[in-house]
């Protein structure tokens, strides 16, 4: 084991959250390389909807969400979708999922993820500015919209413990809508504002970013894919294709994403862990439609201005790691998107799909690894990896050299400057 006071880390997974934990721990003097297959920002992070989104104290499974299983299975348009080739593989995860949409499991994790999210919005605020991109962030809030009250009722759940936690939210009538967002149709006409949310407008430069900065500051970015872990003689050694087989440091970070389970399985580290394959449609243009991100609620969409364009994502589909995306998915983001906004048609698109990686509670495994020395886990942070990546490297990084963690919020992004 290295004894000197700049322990050799590795991080697997350059994402947003593998990413943000390299730089962290870089700024505080640790030798680290940051390995991933693709370059920093590619995978999951690249095509997310960019929102930084405090207020998202509500998990995936709420009460009530066992009477969605069916249109789960037999609605191929459904928002949460798990194909039926995929079941008997999903079965162990969807029970965890289910069981986790008790009332006191919903507030256990309502209250874990209020914790993960707290200062986000100023952490990433100082970050796009220490790293020289503040024109990435947008604070301009969130704009959700419903087709009437008898569909917001169905989300009233989300709404109490977005309140109860002190977000202010404040409800619109149509004509507050258009104020905000008058190119939204008028099939839309409540709706419900978040005011003080942000958006990253462009996540893959905004990572990018945070890897040049990485490696102006003397940190290691290798290509490569990890296929196993081995813990021999006191030290992690990587089993890679690539410059980084054979690497051998004190501690590993895996933060892998949806991959993560794979690669800590052999160690016997048995993540509830599965992928929530999303999707998104990027119009070419049309940004100047939406001045902010706005959530089409009933479709569980996501429209947000990005800087190459207008962004569509969203759905949750329940599929594996290993199937082909299915073009029936974006399909349907863009025909949602031209029903709801005119202007888009003949405007050029291109599609993405992604794998987000889920806890049947949507609270992240974040911390050390039980039983294991010098192994560190930071994945499951499903839909909200890039609002949770900054904490998350605060928390790894103080854990992990031994510090205690910044007082506030904005020295989050700033430790070790």
């Amino acid at each position: 084991m290295n004894t000197t006071t700049s322990p050799r880390i590795a991080v697997v997974g350059a994402g947003i959250v593998g990413t943000s934990i390299a730089l962290a721990l870089r700024k505080r003097g640790a030798d680290v390389v940051l390995i991933d297959r693709d370059e920093p920002g590619h995978g999951c992070s690249f095509g997310n909807s960019g929102a930084v989104s405090p207020a998202s104290v509500a998990p995936l499974a709420m009460p009530g969400v066992l009477a969605s299983v069916p249109g789960m299975l037999l609605d191929g348009e459904s928002p949460l979708h798990l194909p039926l080739r995929y079941l008997p593989h999903a079965l162990p995860w969807l029970m965890r999922f289910v069981a986790s949409a008790r009332p006191s499991a919903v507030d256990a994790a309502g209250k874990k993820l209020h914790e993960h999210h707290a200062g986000a919005l100023e952490a990433h605020e100082a970050m796009t500015r220490e790293l020289g991109v503040p024109e990435l962030f947008l604070r301009r809030g969130h704009l959700h919209l419903y087709p009437d009250a008898s569909a917001l009722s169905k989300d009233a759940g989300g709404w109490r413990m977005r309140e109860a936690y002190g977000f202010q939210v404040e409800r619109l009538d149509r004509a507050g809508i258009e104020a905000l967002e008058p190119n939204v149709s008028a099939r839309y006409r409540v709706g419900m504002y978040l005011a003080d949310h942000a958006t990253i407008l462009n996540p893959f430069r905004y990572v990018q970013a945070m890897a040049q900065a990485f490696a102006a500051r003397g940190g290691r970015i290798e290509r490569g894919q990890v296929n196993a872990l081995a813990h021999e003689g006191g030290s992690w050694r990587l089993r890679a294709e690539g410059a980084a087989d054979g690497l051998e440091c004190d501690h590993v970070v895996v933060a892998a994403g949806a991959w993560s389970r794979e690669l800590l399985g052999p160690l016997g580290v048995h993540l509830a862990l599965e992928t929530q394959r999303g999707y998104h449609l990027q119009f070419l243009g049309a940004r100047d439609l939406v001045s902010r991100t706005v959530v089409l609620a009933d479709k569980k969409v996501f429209v947000t201005p990005m800087e190459e364009g207008l962004r569509v994502g969203g759905t949750v589909e329940i599929g594996g790691l290993h199937a082909p995306p299915d073009a029936r998915r974006a399909a349907v983001l863009g025909r949602i998107a031209r029903e709801t906004f005119t202007g888009l048609d003949g405007v050029p698109t291109r599609t993405w799909m992604g794998h987000r990686p889920c806890m049947p509670d949507s609270v992240p495994v974040v911390g050390a690894a039980a039983g294991h020395h010098g192994l560190w886990l930071a994945t499951g942070h499903g839909h909200l990896g890039l609002t949770d990546s900054l904490n998350t490297a605060q928390r790894i990084a103080s854990a992990l050299l031994g510090e205690p963690a910044p007082a506030s919020p904005q020295a989050h992004a700033l430790a070790g400057a």
